[in-house]
């Protein structure tokens, strides 16, 4: 039953911790009198801790990476578009489309991983 509990743990805490920071934004929204922008945030952080468990390779042991992934990676460009929109959207003049181009690196586990199966993993009986 613990069988690869650090791969778990990893999954678990690694991408609720790729979204904590718009828990942590959300409440700042909700300390400065934000109320939409604030509950907003709470409640994508909510589905990204509902998703990660949702989409977790120990429940589906014989879908390709890819395919969990795809669920987690709509939600975070939900959380950019979130943060667009709770920062004042994109009138504002220091933001640029280019640096959208830094996100490009966050997909590299979809190439890296993406056709292994958590099956794989398993231990030989």
């Amino acid at each position: 039953m613990l069988e690869r509990k650090g791969e778990k743990i990893g999954w678990t805490w690694g991408w609720i911790g790729g979204f904590l920071w718009v828990a942590i934004v959300g409440m700042i929204f909700l300390a400065q009198g934000r109320i939409a922008a604030g509950c907003t945030g709470l409640l994508v952080f909510v589905a990204a801790i509902w998703t990660t468990r949702r989409f977790a390779p120990w429940r589906h042991p014989t879908t390709p990476y890819w395919r969990l992934y795809l669920g987690l990676y709509l939600l975070l460009l939900l959380t950019i578009l979130w943060a667009i929109w709770a920062f004042g959207g994109l009138r504002d003049e220091q933001f640029n489309g280019w640096m959208l181009l830094w996100l490009l690196p966050i997909l590299t586990p979809m190439f890296i991983n993406g056709r292994k199966i958590w099956a794989e993993g398993e231990p030989r009986a």
